[in-house]
């Protein structure tokens, strides 16, 4: 493979063009308007594996939208790694904060990316990232270096929830069979400090609806006398944590993993340094969960978050009124130990009994995923810091990152395969936030990377 870096050279901007094209598809699976554009995406998902080199390539319809699925098997004998990711993206609200058209990606110089960026939606998270591992295959298959089988797994639903996949993967487990996956859809601390993440956090998710009268209200008359439901929307939410910043739905934290202090140093290890993720958040003071660092309160420990808040008017001038409903979006990260399901019905019946008789309220659970752990003594990390040293000339570190991949942990379930979790983004490449952004380095380095870890699980394997 000595002649990798040189394939990316000769074909860097080809490499940056057909991931530009890729990006402007504005591919929301969240907005039922973009249902054409997740079509158009699988099918530009399934050309760039066909020109890749793959044997066949479809694109799999599910009840929802469609998954892409291709292989190249050259010996039966040999192992078999399945590539997951996704192309869906988040929506660009607030578009007022991009710098530039999301949907139209440039490159710009910054100061952690002094070769460039590449800001657009899904620049990152995940169309940067998987088209890392289309053009890898494409260097091995055309340099003859393929050492195993490959399968890819590319869906369009990740962003909210994965909600067709495991359907899919359920009914196609033969066709998926694999002995190991492999996702970038995570980061990596710097970019001169390579990582391999280790853990992903669950999530649950649900909306909250109060009601109150049936139509908006006068509050010059009724004011004082009829519940106001932004007021007590406010106040239910007020609740759900306590001045420590614990989670305090009963039961919220029974069965979790508790670290040892031996565990909690070597998770203190990983570089660190808290005024500057201060400055780049521009925040004056961290806040979270008392009794634990940064790192741990955004990694092992679980969480509950507010994602967003409506009701009333928010037009120009004024509008004096009792509004009828206020809304609420509220996700939990969560932990080994805790169950998505038993979560959300626990937040659901902590929601109404903070709920006076004086409103209506209702929750709706629409998401869920389970943590996963990642073992460092098997083959496929191992081979994942090999191919990482190779490239970087460091030891990789391995780290627990805050994020979910709810899928990940149905495939062991599913699939028996551990999934190895190689990403090359940054923490602040700005992912489902305005101006998304991914290094150019990042973009070709993760492409170098891949065929040694190829290289190194078939060895490992033999």
């Amino acid at each position: 493979m000595s002649d990798i870096k040189n394939y990316i050279e000769e074909n860097k901007d080809r490499f940056l063009d057909e991931l530009f094209d890729l990006i402007r598809i504005p591919s929301i699976s969240a907005d039922p308007t973009h249902i054409d554009d997740m079509h158009k995406t699988a099918e530009a998902i399934k050309k760039s594996l066909i020109d890749a080199g793959v044997d066949k390539a479809e694109i799999c319809e599910t009840p929802t939208i469609p998954v892409v699925y291709a292989e190249k098997i050259i010996d039966e004998k040999l192992p078999t790694v399945l590539i997951y990711g996704h192309y869906d993206v988040q929506p660009v609200d607030p578009i007022s904060l991009w710098d530039t058209d999301p949907f139209e990606p440039v490159i710009k110089k910054t100061e952690l990316h002094p070769e460039g960026a590449i800001f657009g939606r899904g620049s990152s998270d995940d169309k940067g990232q998987v088209y890392m591992h289309v053009k890898a295959f494409e260097y091995m298959v055309k340099s003859n270096t393929l050492p195993c089988n490959v399968k890819f797994m590319i869906e369009g639903e990740e962003e909210i929830g994965s909600t067709s996949l495991g359907w899919y993967v359920e009914r196609n487990k033969e066709k998926l069979k694999n002995d190991i996956i492999l996702i970038s859809d995570t980061g990596m601390i710097s970019n001169s400090q390579p990582s391999i993440t280790t853990s992903l956090r669950g999530i649950a998710h649900v909306e909250v609806e109060v009601t109150g009268p049936s139509r908006d209200l006068h509050s010059g008359l009724f004011g004082g006398a009829v519940a106001n439901p932004i007021t007590v929307l406010n106040k239910i939410l007020s609740k759900l944590h306590n001045d420590n910043n614990e989670v305090t739905i009963p039961g919220f934290y029974n069965g979790i993993k508790k670290y040892t202090e031996a565990e909690r140093a070597e998770i203190a290890k990983a570089p660190f340094v808290e005024e500057d993720y201060k400055k780049a958040l521009n925040i004056d003071a961290v806040d979270g969960e008392a009794g634990y660092s940064t790192i741990e309160r955004a990694t092992i420990r679980p969480t509950l978050d507010v994602n967003g808040i409506w009701g009333g008017y928010t037009g120009e001038g004024s509008k004096t009124i009792i509004p009828s409903k206020a809304n609420a979006k509220i996700s939990m990260r969560l932990v080994p130990g805790q169950d998505p399901a038993e979560m959300t019905e626990a937040l659901s019946k902590y929601l109404n009994s903070l709920a006076p008789d004086s409103v209506k309220i209702e929750v709706k659970g629409n998401r869920g995923g389970y943590a996963y752990v990642t073992p460092t003594n098997n083959n496929g990390y191992l081979a994942a810091s090999k191919a990482l040293k190779e490239t970087f000339g460091i030891d990789s570190i391995p780290t627990g990152s805050g994020g979910s991949i709810p899928i990940v942990a149905l495939f062991e379930k599913e699939l028996g395969s551990k999934s190895i979790l190689i990403g090359l983004g940054l923490e602040s490449d700005a992912i489902h936030s305005p101006n998304e952004h991914f290094g150019v380095f990042n973009y070709l380095k993760g492409i170098e990377t891949i065929p040694y870890f190829y290289k190194y699980y078939v060895e490992l394997e033999k």
